[in-house]
């Protein structure tokens, strides 16, 4: 990895983040659900921050910073991932927030394909609007449905697509 871009880390890391953070959304328990994430948010964290470094080498500044505030974002999340749903709403709107704010930096500009650009922009707006309604006042908790629990697909099939897209084109 000297010098080269870690694909394999980076891809695996979105991809583990995506599976890990699908599955604890569907847990039978809160401590199951709790290491999921836990492990998810870790792996996103790292993969996210690879992303940033890689894309500001390239010179996609405003993607490199989408990443950057991704990585925001996934700490806020993570710092909930063991508590119980109602106390991490507060931290998770935060994080959601953030997550919305760092899907439109990264699908805005024309780096990525139009077709995972256009999922993460579905992303970006169905977090956003989890962010405004607890931001509001509205109880939400990470698994409240409609909202958050149908955005996750979304961001699920962009993490997979940003893994694709970074494994397939990294140097």
């Amino acid at each position: 990895m000297s010098g080269q871009h870690p694909k394999l880390l980076t891809a695996g890391g979105l991809v583990i983040g995506a599976v890990l953070g699908m599955a604890g959304t569907f847990a039978p328990s809160a401590s199951l659900r709790g290491l999921l994430w836990g492990l998810d948010g870790i792996a996103l964290i790292v993969a996210t921050a690879l992303l940033a470094i890689h894309h500001l080498r390239r010179g996609n500044n405003i993607v490199a910073a989408g990443f950057l505030v991704f990585v925001a974002g996934e700490t806020l999340v993570l710092s909930g991932a063991a508590m119980d749903l109602a106390a991490s709403s507060p931290g998770f709107a935060a994080g959601v927030g953030l997550w919305a704010a760092s899907l439109a930096l990264v699908s805005g500009p024309n780096v990525l394909p139009s077709w995972l650009r256009v999922v993460g922009t579905v992303a970006a707006l169905l977090f956003a609007a989890v962010a405004v309604q607890v931001f509001v006042g509205r109880t939400l908790t990470p698994l409240s449905q409609p909202l958050p629990f149908f955005a996750y697909p979304f961001l699920a099939v962009t993490l997979f697509g940003w893994a694709w897209v970074d494994y397939r084109d990294a140097d």
